[in-house]
């Protein structure tokens, strides 16, 4: 036995098991693309040696800024085999976030792609931490000029050895990502994920869904979306086919691809369903599809009976959670008929329960807070050790911590779970977290605001939709067009309020602070 054999399991290994047992077995159909586990083994082996000899070392961050692509998917890939922690960040991101970002967790190095120069050269000329800029897409002698350590894609993969880099002495316990999501106090907040919380939570979905090799799995969300994320690590666990889409914009499209790669496991959310319901189906054959999978807000009974029709014979499994945990419930599908409405029960390796504002352990039937405990919780909030007190505190056993999630759950009489809302203001819509605070700050830029209040009201489609309640200054007018308009400047598209009105006066309590509960 070598001491390889011994060395504990990383999150990459799926990636380096199912390159060696399927070679040339396609791993990723992408805008033309096919791309084998070899060759994806390769590349990311490539970039990885590059990384480490440009500099980046065992537990450095770097910044996956890219939509769905194959670079995106091998770019994760290799920022890990570096030894280094991957954060991938939406390529909706504005300048000011993702500086924001690539300051917060002192990226060493960005891995993008040439069509988002706009915002990440602004962005990587105010980070000072940053020493190496790979760019995809023919990126132009011109743009990379001005950035730091900047090396063309193919100039990256060239210089690096296709070999799998030597392991260093990397634990477990170590850091695979980081994840932002939005925080109450408005400025996003970096989820840690070690290689143990995202093997667990894999190895956990990856049994309940049954996932198998000859799976293919439809891949239409955000990579930087951890849903999105998980689809290429469950695929590559098993030795699946990820069919990575851009997004659901043209629905048809993705369609035809799921007609034409036979795909087997359809990932959703309750907007894209909704979607998927209002279409003439009829020229698309989707009976390949035998899994269907939701999480990001519950599935409405409209959308169920939906499924049924779009899907017929296709197991459907509603599921919740969080990223700081990444998944907390799954709904058995032979469930669904007897409780529609639940998000069901414990995932695999994971347990739950209530508490009440005491911290009091609640029986069921009751209402209080969700509390998670197992692997998959986060090891907390990059630097933010106020906020990450707030989410994890003492378990049961002495020295262990659990995950108090903020959120306002219910339990049946048989232990099933049920969300019923957020404890705080965050608000969740299309399956993003959402600070009201940051959409305001947004709106203030917008010359003649007095004063706004965000807020998030109950949408069939998106889980919570965003509402803006905007007060103009004397003498100025103000229409709801003026305000999207420059959120859409500023904000990422999931961000933009849906509802804008514009108010004479905000409620206000004694102290002169805005009521948003009087509003809600």
């Amino acid at each position: 036995m070598h001491l390889h054999d011994l060395a504990t399991p990383l999150l990459h290994d799926f990636l380096l098991s199912s390159a060696k047992r399927l070679p040339d077995k396609v791993a990723l159909v992408c805008g033309g693309h096919r791309v084998t586990y070899a060759q994806l083994d390769a590349r990311s082996n490539a970039l990885a040696h590059t990384l480490r000899s440009r500099g980046v070392e065992r537990g450095d961050r770097v910044v996956v800024y890219g939509d769905n692509s194959v670079e995106t998917a091998i770019a994760f890939w290799a920022a890990l085999k570096a030894d280094a922690v991957a954060s991938p960040v939406n390529p909706l991101t504005r300048v000011d976030k993702l500086a924001y970002l690539l300051n917060d967790c002192r990226a060493k190095a960005l891995l993008t792609d040439a069509a988002l120069g706009g915002v990440f050269v602004p962005a990587a000329k105010r980070s000072p931490h940053l020493t190496l800029t790979v760019v995809s897409g023919r990126p132009s002698p011109e743009l990379l000029s001005g950035l730091p350590g900047p090396l063309s894609w193919e100039d990256a993969l060239a210089q690096g050895d296709v070999g799998a880099p030597p392991r260093r002495s990397a634990l477990d316990v170590d850091l695979a990502a980081i994840i932002y999501t939005s925080g109450s106090t408005g400025d996003p907040k970096g989820v840690m994920l070690t290689h143990r919380n995202m093997l667990t939570a894999a190895s956990s979905i990856a049994t309940y869904l049954q996932l198998r090799e000859d799976d293919v799995v439809l891949g239409a969300l955000p990579l930087a979306f951890d849903y999105g994320l998980y689809q290429l690590i469950l695929s590559f666990r098993v030795g699946a086919r990820l069919v990575l889409e851009r997004s659901f914009t043209y629905p048809a499209k993705v369609l035809r691809a799921v007609v034409d790669e036979q795909v087997t496991v359809f990932p959703g959310v309750p907007t894209l369903f909704a979607i998927l319901a209002d279409l003439d189906l009829t020229s698309f054959d989707l009976s390949k599809v035998r899994t269907v999978t939701n999480t990001a807000a519950a599935l409405q009974l409209a959308h169920l009976e939906a499924l049924a029709r779009i899907f017929p014979g296709a197991r459907v499994f509603s599921m919740y959670g969080l990223t700081e945990c990444k998944r907390c419930t799954y709904l058995p599908p032979e469930d669904l008929p007897r409780k529609p409405l639940s998000v069901g029960i414990a995932i695999p390796n994971t347990e739950l329960w209530l508490v009440d504002d005491d911290g009091r352990r609640l029986p069921n039937g009751s209402t209080g807070q969700l509390v998670i405990r197992g692997a998959t919780v986060m090891k907390g909030y990059w630097e933010k050790p106020e906020a990450t007190a707030l989410k994890l505190r003492p378990g049961p056993i002495p020295g262990e911590q659990v995950l108090y999630t903020g959120d306002l759950c219910r339990t049946d009489e048989d232990g099933y779970l049920y969300f019923v809302s957020r404890l705080d203001d965050i608000i969740k819509t299309r399956g993003e977290k959402v600070s009201p605070l940051e959409v305001e700050r947004a709106i203030y830029r917008l010359p003649g605001v007095k004063e706004v209040a965000v807020i998030g009201v109950a949408d069939e489609l998106l889980g919570q939709a965003i509402k803006a309640f905007v007060v103009p200054k004397q003498g100025v007018v103000l229409t709801e067009q003026d305000v999207r308009r420059e959120c859409q400047q500023h904000l990422e598209s999931f961000m933009v309020p849906k509802q804008v009105e514009v108010v004479a006066e905000l409620p206000k309590g004694l102290t002169g602070k805005i009521q948003k509960t009087s509003l809600k």
